[in-house]
């Protein structure tokens, strides 16, 4: 029976264990066994999670990371919360980097061109997420041995944890250096000219935009040699947006830009985004499909939405209110930016960057979305098959 109570309340402590958070509040290590002369797995930065798998034993716990690797720590380092009075002690030799200009907790960056982070610590799993180089990432335990899996979520949440390889990842990749390495090869290494210059466009993306222009052009020239016509023509069209963002208007001047915005919508024009309930039924009939949905943020006009094949819009019945937030372009939508400039069906998407490269926002993990600021929103212009295809209205929460 003693045995039985005793299975009981291990059964009990475990459970309960499983069930609370525990957090570092300091640097340490994931050792091997319970000693610091022990041979350790990994680094463990200030905040991270772990989850307990013992009881105290000598002031040890037995512990599983965030990266399903199990090992000890000392005790004295494990809290239920983390307060501003924390004596944190640093580890001079982690690797890893509590905040930056780039992120602001624990992280790294990814050192390679499109990075598959997956679901599991396994090459078949899901892949949650593609990552670029020089993307920053959230890790608050790092193994050491470079063939080991990391979690760069930053949470030990399984619906949100994010897996790769350690070696996919370190301090942030230098521009410079990348370029010299590029233009160190020989021109027929192709297979190493492209890894390269790959990297070199991601991380110029995530850099200033004076970096795209170079990067491309190296990129272009392995383009070029690859013979690719899709690929030429698909680099060719993010050169022309690299152009235009290099020349980016000030914030002041897009805004008067499409300061007089307006849709026209079968001929009907809206104040901005804006028309009365009437006019939208009376143009576009009875809405086929309405809907509530939850505006936590409150920046619609209400949140019962008509939903039609032209366009979508928060309604307002009551008022007599109705607030444009997508339209899909055809030949008898468009959207006026100003007297000079407007976006309708014959538009290209080559056309559109020509254009008005200079007042657009892009980013190479969206190709074909581009975005123009207005006030405490946006335009988002998508491109389909070449020409446009949706305006959104797209309000900041």
């Amino acid at each position: 029976m003693k045995k039985y109570y005793l299975f009981i309340l291990l059964f009990t402590t475990v459970l309960l264990h499983s069930q609370e958070r525990y957090f570092l509040n300091s640097d340490t290590r994931l050792y091997t066994s319970a000693s610091t002369s022990a041979e350790f797995l990994g680094y463990f930065r200030y905040g991270a999670e772990v989850q307990l798998l013992s009881e105290s034993k000598d002031g040890w716990y037995k512990v599983k990371a965030d990266n399903l690797s199990e090992g000890y720590i000392p005790e004295k380092f494990v809290a239920t919360r983390l307060n501003a009075r924390d004596v944190k002690v640093k580890d001079s030799e982690n690797p890893l980097i509590e905040s930056d200009d780039y992120y602001g907790s624990n992280h790294l960056f990814v050192l390679v061109a499109g990075l598959k982070a997956r679901a599991q610590p396994d090459k078949n799993a899901k892949i949650r997420e593609i990552l670029n180089t020089g993307d920053p990432v959230a890790i608050n335990y790092l193994p050491k041995n470079q063939e080991d899996w990391v979690n760069i979520s930053g949470q030990f949440n399984d619906e949100y944890a994010k897996f790769t390889l350690r070696k996919f990842v370190g301090k942030r990749p230098d521009f410079n250096s990348l370029l010299k390495d590029f233009d160190k090869l020989d021109v027929t290494n192709i297979t190493e000219r492209k890894t390269i210059g790959e990297r070199l466009v991601e991380l110029a993306w995530n850099s200033e935009n004076t970096t795209l222009a170079p990067a491309y052009q190296r990129y272009y020239e392995v383009v070029k040699q690859l013979n690719d016509p899709k690929l030429l023509t698909d680099t060719e069209l993010n050169m022309a947006v690299a152009k235009g963002l290099n020349k980016h208007k000030k914030p002041e001047e897009i805004l008067a830009f499409v300061k007089k915005s307006e849709f026209i919508l079968k001929g009907l024009k809206t104040k901005a985004w804006y028309l009365t309930q009437k006019d939208l039924v009376k143009t576009f009939g009875k809405p086929p499909k309405t809907a509530n949905v939850n505006d936590e943020c409150g920046v619609y006009l209400s949140e019962l939405f008509y939903y039609y094949p032209d366009l979508e819009a928060s309604v307002d019945e009551q008022k007599n209110q109705a607030e444009i937030t997508k339209v899909f372009i055809n030949e008898n939508n468009k959207l006026v930016l100003n007297p000079n400039a407007t976006l309708d069906h014959t538009l290209t998407e080559k056309a559109f960057i020509e254009k008005y490269g200079a007042y657009i926002n892009a980013s190479i993990k969206t190709p074909h979305i581009y975005a123009i600021q207005i006030e405490d929103s946006e335009f988002r212009i998508e491109f389909k098959d070449g020409k446009i295809f949706t305006i959104e209205i797209f309000f900041y929460c």
